[in-house]
């Protein structure tokens, strides 16, 4: 049964002063807030490794965020912005990146009702950037969102093009322009698979000696990869959760991933929202495949809508087993799982996550996650002068 739930009840107040317009100087200086038993206790992120499981195995995800953002303007002088946020034709990711010369995207687009059916020119007076000649022509549309196709000269792949003409998006809360700063530290240091348009924010304070650490504590860490789409970080505008939809989005897990999955026995500790959603949604795609013999897109209420009878191991066994019957050595699919109050969750133990918006589907996961517990989390967090958002303070939150 799909939960009724009205987003009002996840609602905080959060002054503009408690939210981290800028990242710290040093990446795990920042606080750090334990939450175990219903208690609360401060750290420094820099003691994260201390703080895990004896042998638990830690996923993160190694997504790389993109310069998405790129503003054309009009004849008459009209700018528009356009910002990237899945590839159409090609429709995979690192084919898109690859391509040269032409390639279009599903956008959101900035000022779209100044745009007609012309052809953009990127906005620019460098004359490298010039050069490439950037044009964009607007295929379709639907309200602030359309296809768009780009053209470009010089044979530079599209990432390549992206790196010269676009910006780092970085989140609107932010109320400021990109920054050279964003370049670095709007991206975790493990970043490598190009496709998000915002970054899996609890990574941003891991730093190399964080994770050898980590490593040094007998911790087994491995990598998941979900291209974090625009809307993860959006408010929910609609009164009950149950008319939100979820948008789409495309993750990528190893075969040893999931082999060290199905040993059980250990905690696992999944490093963001998008690594929970990654991981809780793999359980789904193994009932699909006992069921019909190969897996599917995971839907947004696909685990509400009846009872599940298999297990966990079954679940996981039941992906192994196909990537092996298809000579594959990676589970491919998307996924537009909504975790909220009620979900039972089958893989992840304990999430090292920042503090998110109020009425956001992020603060719905949370409260899931620790058994509807959230206020005494955010209350202490805001009591204590934690930072919130994107750039702000972290925590690790042990599963109710």
């Amino acid at each position: 049964m799909i939960p009724d739930i009205k987003i009002q009840d996840y609602d905080y107040p959060l002054p503009d002063g408690r939210i981290a317009k800028y990242p710290l100087p040093v990446r795990d200086s920042s606080k750090l807030l334990q939450y175990r038993n219903g208690s609360c206790q401060d750290y420094i992120f820099s003691e994260l490794p201390s703080l895990l499981p004896e042998g638990s195995l830690m996923v993160f995800n190694d997504t790389k965020v993109v310069p998405a953002r790129l503003f054309f303007k009009r004849a008459s002088g009209a700018r528009i912005e356009i910002f990237c946020l899945q590839p159409q034709s090609p429709a995979e990711y690192a084919s898109a990146f690859a391509a040269v010369g032409r390639c279009s995207w599903q956008c959101v687009i900035g000022n779209a009702k100044r745009w007609k059916d012309d052809l953009l020119e990127y906005d620019t007076t460098d004359a490298e950037l010039l050069s490439v000649h950037l044009q964009a022509r607007l295929i379709s549309r639907e309200d602030r969102t359309g296809i768009v196709e780009f053209t470009w000269q010089g044979g530079e792949p599209f990432s390549g093009i992206l790196e010269l003409c676009g910006r780092v998006p970085i989140p609107p809360y932010l109320c400021r322009e990109t920054e050279p700063i964003d370049l670095e530290r709007y991206q975790t240091t493990y970043a490598h698979i190009r496709g998000s348009v915002a970054a899996p924010t609890a990574g941003l304070h891991f730093t190399p000696d964080t994770l050898a650490a980590i490593s040094a504590r007998g911790i087994d860490m491995e990598n998941v990869c979900l291209h974090v789409g625009a809307g993860t970080f959006l408010p929910v505008k609609s009164e009950k959760v149950a008319d939100h939809p979820m948008h789409r989005e495309p993750f990528v897990v190893s075969r040893k991933l999931l082999q060290a999955l199905t040993a059980g026995g250990r905690p696992t500790v999944a490093v963001g929202t998008t690594s929970v959603r990654t991981l809780e949604s793999l359980y789904y795609a193994g009932a699909r495949c006992i069921e019909n013999g190969s897996p599917r897109d995971v839907g947004q209420w696909d685990p509400y809508e009846r009872e599940w009878p298999y297990s966990t191991q079954q679940a996981l066994n039941a992906l192994v087993d196909y990537l092996d019957a298809n000579g594959l050595t990676e589970f491919k699919t998307g996924t537009r799982i909504i975790i909220v109050p009620g979900f039972k969750f089958r893989i992840v133990d304990a999430l090292v996550t920042n503090f998110h918006q109020p009425q956001s589907t992020l603060l719905l996961l949370i409260s899931a996650f620790v058994g509807g517990d959230w206020r005494t989390i955010y209350d202490h967090a805001l009591s204590s002068g934690y930072r919130f958002l994107s750039y702000g303070d972290s925590s690790l939150l042990f599963r109710r």
